[in-house]
């Protein structure tokens, strides 16, 4: 079983990972489906009205926090050279769950992180291209299973990217990322991206590292602050 799909807490066992993880794809999926494809007004509606309904029961659910699923950070886990790199469900970019996610494969190669990944309709930004914004974000992404390699939480200081060509869609994209030299609590690091082995868009970073425990106190610090607030609230 990944470690990271919280099977250590009893409200939130694996079988409910794993449709919280299908969930997501779906709704990536219907977002790539409802902007690549052509529909009637009458089923644009209906498509309307039944997510609607939907979100109104999701929101009349008790609020979730992520302290309380996924308080410990990636840092901890350890992956052997070769294998796949996971995280929390709900991570933007590359969770399982997450509805704006890359459907992103994440893999350790030596000092290097990989991620792999086909942008699709709704990331579409000039013709057959994809948003320049969309690929900043794969980046800083794939930055941040650099960290978990490094067993070092850091936030993201500065990101520059620099587009080579234009990144395709409905083509698969490789991301490879490294540190390049540590600064004190600065991290230096530098990405490329690369569609068939053509550089596509490069990268280089400045990532500011903090203290694991300070890190964890200061999540459950927000969230607890979040979730009293909304036990309070009228």
């Amino acid at each position: 079983l990944d470690p990271l799909v919280h099977v250590d807490i009893d409200e939130h066992p694996d079988v409910l990972a794993e449709a919280r993880a299908a969930a997501g794809a779906a709704v990536r999926d219907l977002g790539h489906a409802l902007v690549g494809h052509e529909a009637s007004l009458d089923q644009l509606e209906r498509f309307t009205a039944v997510l609607r309904e939907l979100e109104t029961q999701l929101e009349a659910k008790a609020r979730r926090f992520r302290a309380f699923h996924h308080g410990r950070g990636d840092w901890r886990q350890q992956t052997p050279d070769g294998g796949t790199m996971s995280s929390f469900d709900e991570r933007p970019i590359s969770g399982r769950g997450a509805p704006w996610g890359l459907d992103l494969h994440v893999r350790r190669d030596g000092d290097e992180v990989v991620g792999t990944c086909t942008l699709r309709a709704a990331h579409e930004g000039a013709p057959g291209r994809s948003h320049g914004g969309v690929v900043a974000a794969l980046i800083d992404d794939v930055y941040g299973f650099v960290l978990a390699l490094m067993s070092q939480p850091a936030f993201t200081g500065e990101i520059t990217v620099r587009y080579v060509a234009g990144v395709p869609i409905d083509r698969p994209l490789e991301c490879r990322a490294r540190c390049v030299e540590r600064r004190g609590r600065k991290l230096l690091m530098t990405a490329e991206v690369t569609d068939a082995g053509e550089v596509v868009a490069t990268s280089t970073s400045t990532f500011i590292a903090i203290d694991p425990d300070v890190f964890v106190q200061g999540v459950r610090s927000a969230d607890d602050a979040e979730a009293t607030a909304a036990t309070e609230s009228p």
